[in-house]
C-alpha cells in the first residue's frame, strides 16, 4: 500500500510538472535573447481556454493543441512588437499581458466553465512501462508528458552545443557585440519571443487537455508566475528547469493527497505549499552570494537594443 501510495505521487509529479516546465523553457528562451515577459500567466490562460474550446467544439484535442500554440505565439509576437520594436518598458508590457490574457480567457470560457471535452489520455509504453515503479510513473502518461522527455534534452544540446545557440546567448548576453558580428540581433529576439510564447500556450493546454480536463476561471492557479520563478533557480538551463518542476508538481502531489485523505491540517495551508516552497528556494539561491555570481540573469536581459547607441 505504501508502495502504491508512493507511485502515484511520483506519477502526478511528473504530470504536474508537465506545464510548467513546457512554460519554463518558452521563458527561458526568450529571456536568454534578453526579452523579458511577465505574461506568462496571462498566456498560459489564453492557452488552456483557447485549447478547451476549440478541442470541445472540433471534438480534437489535436486542434485545441495546434490553436493553443499558435495564440499563445501570437501574444508573444504582441509583447515582442511593443519590446522590441517600439522599445517600451518590458516590465509593463509582461504586466499588460497577463492582465489582458487573464481578463480574455475568462470572459472567452465563461459558458464553458463545468463543460466536459475530449482529452489527452495516459499511453502505455511496452517494456518502459513494465519497469517496477519508474514505469509506471514515467511511462504510463500522456503524449505531451513524453514530448518533454525528448523536448528538454534537444532544448539544452541547441543552447549549449551549436552556432544558433551560440547566438541566441550572445545576443542576451552582448547585443552590441553579437550585432558587430552579423547576428540580427532584433530578429533573433522576436524569433525566440514568439517561440517562448508558443511553448507557453502549450503549457496552458496541457492543463486544460490532460492535468485537469475543462475549463474554469483561475485554471493556471498562478503557474505562470511560478514559470518565471523557476527561470530563476534553473539558473537560465533547461536541464535544471526540470529539478524546478520536479519540487513544484512533487509538494502539490502531495498535498492533493493528504487533502484527500483527509488530514486535519487547513486545505488553505496544504494549497499555499506549492507557492511558499517556491518562494523558499529563491530566497536561498538569491542568499547564496557566490552562486549569483557564477551564474546570473543575461547580461543584456530586460534591455532594448537600438543599433545606434553604444555602450
Amino acid at each position: 500500500m505504501d508502495l502504491a501510495f508512493f507511485v502515484s505521487i511520483l506519477a502526478v509529479t511528473v504530470e504536474a510538472g508537465a506545464s510548467l516546465l513546457y512554460a519554463t523553457i518558452g521563458e527561458i528562451y526568450t529571456e536568454r535573447s534578453g526579452i523579458l515577459n511577465l505574461g506568462l500567466e496571462g498566456m498560459m490562460l489564453m492557452g488552456a481556454v483557447t485549447g478547451f474550446i476549440v478541442a470541445k467544439d472540433s471534438d480534437s484535442v489535436w486542434a485545441g493543441l495546434l490553436l493553443a500554440i499558435l495564440v499563445g505565439g501570437l501574444l508573444g509576437l504582441l509583447h515582442a512588437f511593443l519590446t522590441i520594436t517600439l522599445r517600451a518598458n518590458q516590465v509593463v508590457c509582461g504586466l499588460a499581458l497577463t492582465l489582458f490574457g487573464t481578463g480574455l480567457a475568462n470572459f472567452l470560457g465563461r459558458s464553458y466553465v463545468g463543460l466536459i471535452g475530449p482529452k489527452f489520455t495516459g499511453i502505455w509504453l511496452p517494456v518502459l512501462g513494465d519497469i517496477p515503479i519508474l514505469g509506471e510513473a514515467l511511462f504510463r502518461q500522456d503524449i505531451l508528458v513524453y514530448a518533454l522527455y525528448v523536448l528538454v534534452p534537444l532544448a539544452w544540446f541547441f543552447l549549449y552545443k551549436t552556432r544558433p545557440g551560440l547566438h541566441l546567448r550572445a545576443v542576451g548576453e552582448n547585443p552590441q557585440a553579437a550585432d558587430a558580428l552579423g547576428v540580427n540581433v532584433a530578429g533573433l529576439r522576436y524569433l525566440y519571443t514568439i517561440l517562448g510564447g508558443m511553448l507557453v500556450g502549450l503549457g496552458g493546454a496541457h492543463l486544460s487537455l490532460a492535468y485537469t480536463p475543462g475549463w474554469t476561471e483561475g485554471l493556471t492557479m498562478g503557474r505562470g508566475w511560478i514559470a518565471i520563478a523557476l527561470v530563476i533557480f534553473a539558473t537560465w538551463s533547461p536541464a535544471r528547469a526540470v529539478v524546478g518542476a520536479i519540487l513544484f508538481g512533487g509538494i502539490n502531489a502531495v498535498q492533493f493527497r493528504m487533502q484527500a485523505a483527509g488530514t486535519n491540517i487547513p486545505a488553505p495551508f496544504l494549497n499555499m505549499l506549492p507557492y511558499a516552497a517556491t518562494i523558499v528556494v529563491l530566497v536561498m539561491i538569491t542568499w547564496w552570494e557566490g552562486f549569483r555570481k557564477r551564474i546570473g540573469a543575461p547580461a543584456a536581459l530586460g534591455l532594448a537594443y537600438v543599433r545606434e547607441e553604444k555602450e
